[in-house]
């Protein structure tokens, strides 16, 4: 009778038991099926609907040997007389890549400079290359667009801060480069913005690798120093600041919303909204 009135008390207990189990897999169910249904309206929509435009309007050189590299026109030729300039640009990048990707760089004049100096990361030979392209060149035929503009005592605040980052970039070596998710060209230039701070420039949210950072730094502060990111090496994170906005990142993709200046940001379109 013992072991009858034992096995008859395990029998209740397990029924009891079966509604937590039953509630704890349908919250699981409900819980992927929002992730998914994230993970298609703000990820896989936008990026597809951008990958037919990009497709459709010839999808940019074909190889750089015939792309165009020369000036897009938004600087004008330097002269020593000139005040100091600092311009950081982002490019489309070439052929597919150019469906969801940015290149970055950044140009400087000093007062009493005759010439502009250009600073990129690239992917062949020795990442780190002063003057490679015209200072304000296209890539891969793309036009670059401005996302920092300082001129005269701003700038020439900000060169020896520029120049000191450029100079002590940690991956510099050959073979440190890595186009995804970094360290890559976007890297090179959220490192030297962080230098920065009071410039509160952010780069466009299609510039992977931005958000790259080596494995262990998990938690830090933002580029712009009014926000906290939260990274793992640049495959997932969130960034949460009052500049850089709002920012999802998912394998180098982001999404997410800039309140600042009111704009929603999507794979492939990038920043979309107040200027």
């Amino acid at each position: 009778m013992i072991v009858d009135a034992t096995k008859a008390a395990l029998a209740r207990g397990l029924a009891r038991a079966k509604i937590p189990v039953v509630i704890s897999l349908s919250l699981l169910g409900a819980i992927f099926r929002v992730f998914c249904l994230l993970l298609l309206g703000l990820f896989l929509l936008p990026l597809g609907s951008h990958a037919l435009w990009w497709m459709a309007r010839g999808g940019g050189a074909a190889d750089w040997a015939v792309a165009d590299w020369s000036s897009a026109g938004l600087l004008r030729p330097p002269k020593a007389s000139d005040p100091a300039l600092v311009r950081v640009y982002a490019a489309r990048v070439g052929r597919w890549r150019g469906i969801f990707a940015h290149h970055s760089w950044i140009v400087v004049k000093p007062d009493g400079a005759a010439r502009y100096t250009r600073y990129d990361v690239v992917g062949w030979g020795m990442p780190v290359r002063t003057d490679g392209w015209a200072a304000d060149g296209r890539w891969f035929g793309n036009d670059p667009q401005t996302v920092l503009a300082l001129d005269g005592d701003d700038a020439a605040r900000s060169i020896p801060s520029i120049r000191a980052a450029v100079a002590d970039y940690p991956y510099r070596a050959l073979g440190t480069y890595q186009a995804w998710p970094g360290p890559n060209s976007n890297s090179f230039t959220a490192h030297v913005l962080a230098r920065l701070p009071e410039a509160q420039a952010i780069l466009p949210p299609t510039a992977m690798g931005k958000d790259w950072a080596p494995p262990g730094r998990i938690v830090e502060r933002t580029p712009s120093g009014t926000g906290i990111r939260l990274t793992f090496s640049g495959y997932a994170g969130l960034t949460v600041g009052w500049v850089e906005g709002i920012e999802l990142n998912l394998l180098g993709l982001v999404a997410g919303l800039d309140l600042r200046r009111p704009a929603i940001k999507l794979p492939g379109w990038g920043r979309i909204g107040t200027a």
